[in-house]
């Protein structure tokens, strides 16, 4: 059997460049599978969701537990290196599960609360109600979830908590102006809306 002869390289002249294109030599061991025969990736990764979705709340239940219960070992401690940790990975992890879950209004007060720990110059100044409203806005919206009205009050809780949140770290901040840039820059939680 005689070998197929590989396409030339073509160039192509311009007045003030040339072009190459070599042709593609993996075109020869490409496989072309037919329609009924592909993989949608997509949408083997949307029904395994699907079929997790029934687990999202008692992973939301449980991860608003565990947040509780740093906020809860912070009160009695205060802001050790222990207790700061355990309450900031506590609330990133539900600023990075909430949305996926269905959560959003909360992965945005966890987002805010991340913000708080990350750029307060010293969280013992903190006002404490700071952090208990964002802890109890998170506990009200991932186990109030099913309610009707819900989804509108968690968005408008959100939005009032970050605002609060980030006028006083504005604040507090004043004189770190690379804090400043952090805390002006918009939220990458998705689905957060100024």
């Amino acid at each position: 059997m005689a070998k197929d002869k590989a396409p030339a390289i073509q160039v192509k002249t311009y007045a003030s460049h040339h072009v190459i294109t070599q042709p593609n030599p993996l075109k020869k061991v490409l496989h072309r599978a037919e329609g009924k025969d592909l993989d949608d990736p997509i949408a083997r990764a949307e029904a395994a969701l699907a079929g997790l979705s029934g687990e999202f709340k008692s992973w939301m239940d449980t991860e608003a537990d565990r947040l509780s219960k740093a906020y809860a070992a912070v009160l009695k401690t205060g802001f050790d290196d222990n207790a700061c940790e355990e309450m900031f990975r506590a609330t990133h992890d539900i600023k990075g599960d909430a949305a996926t879950f269905g959560y959003p209004a909360a992965a945005e007060v966890a987002d805010s609360l991340c913000r708080i720990i990350e750029h307060a110059p010293d969280l013992e100044k903190v006002p404490a109600e700071l952090f208990e409203h964002h802890v109890n806005a998170i506990q009200a919206i991932v186990h109030d979830h099913t309610k009707y009205d819900s989804v509108t009050v968690a968005n408008e809780l959100s939005r009032r908590l970050r605002r609060v949140a980030d006028d006083y770290l504005v604040q507090v901040n004043r004189d770190r102006p690379e804090h400043l840039e952090a805390i002006l820059a918009p939220s990458l939680v998705p689905g957060d809306q100024p």
